[in-house]
């Protein structure tokens, strides 16, 4: 601990200097917290933001809560005040935070195997699915189409087609106006919507972009205790303006779907309401954040199942609504309303739980190795990962 005084008569000899450890290797004094973010450093990426799943989950359940409003919404001002108000947000959050963790994807091998195992192929199988659903459960006859997405499976297709432009996104200099002029284009072009959903692809592509080009300091931003006292006369004064606009605007200007023309209005209307649409998003989209909790929570784990519990709620809302569900909750009012929002939440949550996630993860992560070539610099990659395991285990 102290060095040795040195014996009489004896000429001291000066120490040699202090060396520094080797980079990654901790000195013997080093406190605890830094060997502990040292540690962290040498395995990236494996510990999950416990405030990116909680945001995951809560926009999810809005979307559940949504489609369960959309039947009972007739004849229901307030309750078409809130949908209204949901839906101007919900999907651009899931959208945003998409788009947040896509920044890496740049074309590597693996990750293209990647999006087709876990977008493309999901696709497939849950358009067929929902299609067969379709016919035999809702008794609507129609072709089979894999290129007209049908309720849910259209963010599938689009983020597919999101993420494979990201790298395009990295190389321009103005990403996000380009997205926002592309989206002004879908929405006075009548017939986009018709094959693969393009309206919607192209007039949500601004979120997703958005979401490309935030960092964590920007998130950092929305969960102040500033942003939260803010947030409240957004969500207010959000409500009075739905309230307001509930009997007179077209419903389906939220799903940005169609061209201003195809629902009654002048052209121009349609790059107006998107720069209007894209705006109200964002601001209470930032809003929603802030009331994000950061910690982990009851919920935080069912935040990496949220895919499932999108793609499989909606066998849940089609089935009550072709069996009249709806109607009988209808009959009771507000007290109908709350008891399918309540059903509504926990479906959602059931279905975004690991057992489920068991059931169906053929079908959402299929493995996939079987339908391609083996990449050399790949096959490097995964055995330089092996090698490290022992590593990792030790520190």
């Amino acid at each position: 601990m102290f060095d040795a005084a040195p014996s009489p008569g004896q000429n001291p000899r000066p120490l040699p200097p202090a060396q520094s450890p080797a980079d990654g290797v901790p000195g013997p004094r080093a406190p605890q917290r830094a060997q502990e973010e040292q540690a962290k450093a040498v395995r990236p990426g494996k510990e999950r933001d416990p405030f990116f799943d909680n945001a995951k989950y809560l926009a999810i359940a809005l979307v559940a809560i949504g489609h369960s409003w959309s039947p009972l919404k007739t004849d229901n001002r307030a309750l078409e005040d809130l949908y209204n108000v949901v839906y101007t947000f919900h999907m651009p959050a899931f959208i945003v935070i998409s788009g947040y963790f896509s920044r890496s994807f740049d074309m590597r091998p693996d990750r293209v195997k990647r999006l087709i195992a876990g977008v493309a192929v999901p696709y497939v199988l849950f358009q067929l699915a929902y299609s067969l659903f379709k016919r035999y459960a809702g008794h609507m006859d129609g072709p089979i189409n894999l290129f007209s997405p049908y309720y849910l499976t259209w963010f599938l297709l689009a983020l597919f087609v999101w993420r494979m432009t990201t790298p395009l996104w990295k190389l321009v200099r103005w990403p996000l106006p380009i997205a926002l002029g592309l989206a002004m284009i879908g929405s006075v072009t009548p017939g986009v919507d018709g094959s693969l959903d393009f309206g919607r692809i192209l007039q949500f592509l601004p979120c997703f972009v958005l979401g490309l080009l935030l960092k964590p300091e920007h998130f950092a931003l929305m969960r102040t205790r500033r942003m939260r006292i803010v947030s409240l006369p957004v969500f207010a004064a959000a409500l009075a303006i739905g309230w307001w606009t509930a009997p007179h605007m077209n419903d389906n200007w939220f799903y940005r779907q169609n061209a201003a023309q195809e629902l009654g209005a002048p052209w121009w209307i349609g790059p107006l309401m998107t720069l209007a649409m894209f705006g109200c998003a964002v601001l209470l989209t930032a809003c929603f954040l802030a009331w994000v909790p950061g910690r982990r929570t009851w919920f935080t784990a069912l935040g990496a199942g949220t895919l499932y519990g999108y793609l499989l709620h909606g066998f849940v809302i089609k089935s009550v609504l072709f069996l009249g569900g709806f109607d009988i909750a209808q009959r009771y009012g507000d007290y109908g309303s709350a008891v399918v929002t309540v059903l509504a939440v926990a479906t959602v949550t059931l279905l975004c739980t690991k057992p489920v996630q068991r059931v169906f993860r053929f079908a959402m992560e299929p493995k996939m190795a079987w339908a391609f070539v083996q990449d050399a610099t790949e096959l490097a990659r995964e055995r330089q990962l092996k090698e490290r395991e022992p590593v990792k285990a030790g520190v």
